[in-house]
């Protein structure tokens, strides 16, 4: 499978949580990183391993939000993608179709949902954080903090006076997630995923002026989830338009099921 290969092949993991007693710290946020970065990747790519070490390597960064997004699409050849997830196989499809084109393939970055880069490109994803900022991209502060068990979502008023919507996402993460792959392309190897995104949710509409929402604990935390990224995105979700402004937190959790 070469790194341009595309396919259009596309079909919620929405599970309703139990009751969990739920203790989290959040630190402090990082203000105002200059970029997200999306990798869609599939355990059954081989071409898609160099791309899960970038993701890994701009985790580290401050001043970037680096996310995993696994998708479906692959799973015929011979291996189901464990961490998949049919709808970031319409988000990847979504952000073609915004562009115009028919470049959907794994390993694919796309940067602040305005720019697509092979994601193994380490040069091509940094030149596209330079060439993306502009026309008010993460140009709109966003932060999370934590109240009880609910965290509390803030979004700034835009500066930019052509910025006047968008809408204010929360992904759930697992910061670090070995995989031992038993067939496929990618066979015999244990790869580790990072920022991972295990579920997203809809937070609410922003219209430019100052805004804040609630989100319960218990629907963002799950087993393995370690970390939550909220994330303001110009557009709808099928037709995803530039990022606006995001936050990264830690979440160390303490958690057990009620019976």
């Amino acid at each position: 499978m070469t790194a341009m290969m595309a396919h259009s092949s596309f079909s919620r993991w929405s599970g309703a949580l139990g009751l969990f007693a739920i203790i989290a710290v959040i630190r402090p946020a990082h203000a105002d990183p200059r970029a997200v970065v999306e990798l869609f990747t599939s355990q059954g790519c081989s071409s898609c391993p160099p791309a899960d070490k970038v993701i890994g390597e701009l985790a580290k960064d401050p001043d970037v939000i680096a996310l995993s997004m696994p998708i479906d699409y692959w799973d015929y050849l011979g291996w189901k993608d464990t961490l998949a997830d049919a709808r970031f196989s319409a988000r990847q499809k979504a952000y073609s179709r915004m562009r115009g084109d028919r470049d959907v393939y794994t390993p694919q970055a796309i940067v602040n949902g305005s720019a697509q880069v092979i994601g193994s490109d380490i040069a091509g994803i940094t030149q596209a954080i330079h060439d993306t900022k502009k026309n008010g991209v993460m140009s709109v502060p966003v932060s999370m903090t934590l109240a009880g068990k609910q965290i509390n979502v803030s979004v700034a008023e835009s500066k930019v006076p052509s910025i006047t919507h968008g809408e204010v996402w929360i992904c759930s993460i697992s910061k670090a997630v070995p995989i031992s792959i038993g067939r496929g392309e990618n066979r015999g190897q244990e790869i580790t995923y990072h920022n991972v995104v295990r579920n997203i949710l809809k937070v609410g509409d922003w219209n430019g002026a100052p805004a804040s929402w609630s989100v319960p604990l218990e629907n963002v935390m799950r087993d393995g989830v370690d970390g939550a990224v909220v994330y303001l995105q110009d557009g709808r979700s099928d037709r995803p338009g530039p990022m606006l402004g995001a936050a990264f937190e830690p979440l160390t959790t303490t958690y057990s099921s009620l019976r």
